[in-house]
């Protein structure tokens, strides 16, 4: 659903309308917050192969598998945003770099979670999390220092809220796109 605000930012950034890359960075944390809630329930409560709950006589490791899982999702969801925020100027050092030392990390975390921990499986799906959280911080601390996002940087504006369905309706069928390919 991101792929609504990279034609967006690209179009923006054309025209010069600076101030637009900040609005709709922000428009499309709403947006997907706003649909990726009900697909948190659908995955809750799903079985291990995304058919619906059996009851009772589900497995219990998958189920334990499927709760630390989903911590991986909103740093997942939240590190697309800035990164084509970036790209669409042009910054695509900055990404690279934040996604080498996220992966360096996940390694890290993933080895001292899953042996010296002895978490397993558990370990691995955390340290994902982990490393998502890590890009999405380091992403967010150079928009946020940068003398090059400057331009771009305007604050959470209450003008995110406007015109969520016209991005809505550039954001789901680009959506399935991505999920259907």
């Amino acid at each position: 659903m991101a792929t609504a605000r990279d034609t967006l930012c690209g179009q923006a950034f054309g025209a010069r309308q600076y101030h637009l890359l900040g609005v709709y960075k922000q428009r499309a944390m709403v947006v997907i917050a706003l649909a990726c809630a009900p697909f948190a329930v659908v995955c809750a409560r799903a079985g291990p192969t995304g058919a619906p709950r059996p009851g009772p006589r589900r497995p219990r490791r998958g189920r334990r598998l499927r709760a630390v899982a989903h911590p991986v999702d909103p740093p997942q969801r939240a590190a697309a945003v800035p990164r084509p925020f970036l790209q669409t100027k042009g910054l695509v050092l900055p990404v690279a770099a934040s996604s080498g030392a996220a992966t360096l990390c996940h390694a890290a975390v993933c080895w001292l979670l899953v042996h010296k921990a002895g978490m397993g499986s558990k370990g691995a799906a955390l340290s994902n999390a982990v490393s998502y959280a890590v890009n999405l911080a380091m992403l967010a601390l150079y928009v946020r220092r940068s003398g090059a996002c400057r331009r771009t940087r305007n604050g959470f504006s209450m003008e995110a809220f406007k015109d969520l369905r016209p991005f809505a309706a550039l954001a789901v069928p680009s959506g399935f796109m991505i999920w259907f390919v």
